[in-house]
C-alpha cells in the first residue's frame, strides 16, 4: 500500500495570513495546476487543508508548501490510497480555519495552547483513572470510534464546547484534563480556550488521531473503533494493538462501523446500517423514516 499511486494529505497551520481571500485564490491555481481535490480553508489566522491527488503531484504540493516561508513549518499526515476520495475541489476563505466561536475573545493558539503530548506519552496519560480525556470532536465522529474512557461531549457541534465546559466547570476544576481530536488542529484552539478559563493542567494529543494511530511504537493502542474522516472512506483504522468494534447497527444491534445516510431526505441523518439489514430498511434510521420514505419515494401506502 506504501507504493499506492494516489496520497492524501491532512494538515494545518496557525500562521498569519495578510490577505485571506487573495492566498484563497493563488491557493486554488497551485491545487488546480496539481490537479488535487478536497477541502481547503483559509483565514487571517491561518490554513486547514485535506486533499487527494496522485502521489508525484502531493509530492509536488509538499515541496510548494515547505519552500514558502509562511507555510514551511506544516507537518503533513500522509495516506497512502488508490484513487481520489474527494469528488472535487474547495478552498475558501473564512473567519476562522475551525469554528469555536469565541467572538472578541478570540485568540491565537500560537500565543496560548495546552502542554503537547506526543503518542507514547499520552498512551501512557490516559491510563491514569484520574485524568479527564475530553473528545473535541463533533457526536458522530465519536460514535465511529474514540479513546477508551473519553468523554463525550452532549454537543451538536464544535462551537458549542465552551459553553459547555462553562456549564460544568465544577466537574474538570483541579483535574488533569487531555483533549483530543483528529489531526490536532481543534485542540489546538480548545485547549488553548481552556488554559484561558482558568484550567492548569491541560494537555492535548499532538497530531491528534491520526498521528497517533501511525506511531510505530503505539500503534494506534486503546483507541477503540475507527477514526472519522471527512471524506470518502468515512472511516479508517487506527488501532494495531486491541482493536475494538464500538459502532452498532441501528436497526438489530449487531457491531457494524458501515455509516450511511437515511433514505428519507428530509432527514439524511448518518448512522450505522449493517449489510443484513439495508434491504429490509432501505437504509432508514427509523421506522418512522422509513414509512415516510416508502409513501414519499416508492408510493406505497401501509
Amino acid at each position: 500500500m506504501q507504493d499506492a499511486p494516489y496520497q492524501v494529505l491532512l494538515y494545518y497551520l496557525y500562521v498569519d495570513i495578510e490577505n485571506p481571500e487573495v492566498y484563497r485564490d493563488s491557493h486554488r491555481t497551485l491545487c488546480e495546476k496539481l490537479e488535487l481535490r478536497g477541502r481547503v480553508i483559509v483565514g487571517k489566522e491561518g490554513i486547514n487543508g485535506t486533499l487527494s491527488g496522485t502521489t508525484e503531484n502531493c509530492q509536488k504540493y509538499k515541496d510548494a508548501m515547505k519552500n514558502d516561508a509562511l507555510t514551511s513549518a506544516i507537518e503533513f499526515k500522509i495516506d497512502p490510497e488508490q484513487d481520489h476520495v474527494f469528488p472535487k475541489l474547495s478552498i475558501k476563505a473564512r473567519d476562522e480555519i475551525v469554528t469555536l466561536g469565541l467572538g472578541e475573545d478570540d485568540f491565537s493558539p500560537n500565543d496560548c495552547t495546552g502542554n503537547y503530548m506526543e503518542p507514547k506519552e499520552w498512551c501512557e496519560a490516559i491510563k491514569d483513572p484520574n485524568a479527564v480525556i475530553i473528545d473535541a470532536r463533533n457526536d458522530y465522529e465519536w460514535d465511529l470510534g474514540h479513546f477508551k474512557n473519553s468523554i463525550r461531549p452532549p454537543v451538536p457541534a464544535f462551537r458549542d464546547l465552551p459553553e459547555w465546559i462553562r456549564d460544568n466547570r465544577e466537574k474538570f476544576e483541579g483535574k488533569k484534563i487531555l483533549t483530543y481530536c483528529t489531526g490536532g488542529i481543534r485542540c489546538e484552539k480548545f485547549s488553548g480556550f481552556l488554559v484561558k478559563e482558568g484550567f492548569e493542567d491541560v494537555s492535548q494529543l499532538h497530531g491528534g488521531i491520526v498521528k497517533y494511530g501511525k506511531d510505530s511504537e503505539v500503534q494506534g493502542e486503546d483507541f477503540d473503533g475507527q477514526c472519522y474522516v471527512f471524506d470518502e472512506r468515512i472511516g479508517v483504522p487506527v488501532n494495531q494493538v486491541n482493536p475494538k468494534v464500538v459502532a452498532h447497527c441501528v436497526s438489530c444491534g449487531s457491531p457494524s462501523e458501515r455509516y450511511v445516510n437515511c433514505k428519507n431526505k428530509a432527514c439524511n441523518a448518518q448512522h450505522f446500517c449493517c449489510e443484513d439489514c439495508e434491504a429490509e430498511t432501505k437504509r432508514c434510521c427509523s421506522d418512522a423514516c422509513l414509512d415516510v420514505y416508502t409513501v414519499k419515494y416508492e408510493g406505497v401506502v401501509k
